[in-house]
């Protein structure tokens, strides 16, 4: 392995190890002592502790470990040590927060605040850990398993649904309905949270315009906004004429004064603007 490629692999580690770090904060502090289950195999953890008494970490490794062995059994080995790495690591921050800090501390009376901050601390955990190519084992191993079995469900369904029925439960053993509904908030923030974070804010707007003036529209692009335009040939169905559409990726900065270089050279243009979740290349974020 060369040098470059050691660093990148220390620091997926050192981003896993932050990740699970701060999910046993959330768990610890904000959304166990309310048995709020986020989905995961982390709030049924949760949720198995509030029944038994067993406590989140032994849970939480004794799930997943034959998860994973089930899952290299599967699927192979492409989950590997990172995924092992993280498990392992969460249960340890989980146990050690549990030993030097204590279990009982309340960090929030409120149950909202709870569920809010619970569900932010998990997402940035969890995010920090995808970003380095890990997982913490869970439902989405899990369903992974079952899509082998039942393809035709569809793997983010699956991992829905397996989370819906673990929120559920919080309710039931908690015999309140706000345990659920709380459950539901912080599954949802945890959900966008991480995927905020994986995407890094690199993502961008695409522009597709039909318009009669393309030409003066994509010059006017290239000299004000400094950006590439692609000219992308099509046959309108109706009129069967051929007509060039204009594909063009911007910044969230630079929306505004596209669409007005447009209406300004066409009012009758058409445009149409979707967001590119990740952009890589020239003039947006380099690849590694």
């Amino acid at each position: 392995m060369s040098i470059k490629g050691k660093s990148s692999a220390l620091l997926d580690y050192a981003l896993i190890t932050i990740g699970t770090l701060i999910m046993a904060l959330g768990l610890i502090y904000f959304l166990e002592p309310y048995t709020i289950a986020p989905g995961g195999v982390t709030g049924l953890a949760i949720v198995i502790n509030k029944v038994l008494g067993i406590p989140i970490d032994i849970t939480n490794l004794a799930i997943n470990i034959p998860l994973f062995i089930l899952g290299l059994i599967t699927l192979g080995g492409r989950f590997g040590l990172k995924t092992a790495y993280g498990t392992l690591m969460l249960s340890l921050f989980i146990r050690m927060f549990m030993i030097l800090l204590g279990q009982n501390i309340v960090m929030v009376e409120d149950l909202l605040l709870a569920s809010l901050y619970g569900g932010v601390l998990m997402g940035v955990g969890i995010g920090l850990v995808f970003r380095a190519g890990g997982t913490t084992g869970g439902t989405d191993l899990g369903a992974a398993i079952l899509n082998k079995y039942f393809p035709h469900l569809g793997i983010p369904k699956m991992m829905m649904a397996l989370d819906l029925v673990i929120v559920a439960l919080a309710g039931i053993v908690n015999r309140k309905l706000e345990t659920s509904l709380y459950s539901i908030i912080a599954l949802y923030i945890l959900v966008k949270i991480a995927d905020f974070i994986v995407e890094d804010l690199s993502y961008g707007k695409a522009f597709f315009i039909i318009s009669k003036e393309s030409q003066t529209i994509g010059k006017q692009i290239l000299t004000t906004l400094d950006r590439g335009v692609t000219v992308l040939k099509a046959t309108g169905f109706y009129t069967g004429n051929d007509q060039d559409v204009l594909l063009c990726i911007v910044d969230r900065t630079q929306v505004t004064k596209l669409k007005n270089i447009v209406y300004d050279i066409d009012d009758s243009a058409f445009i149409m603007v979707t967001t590119v979740h990740e952009v890589l290349g020239e003039g947006f974020k380099k690849f590694v």
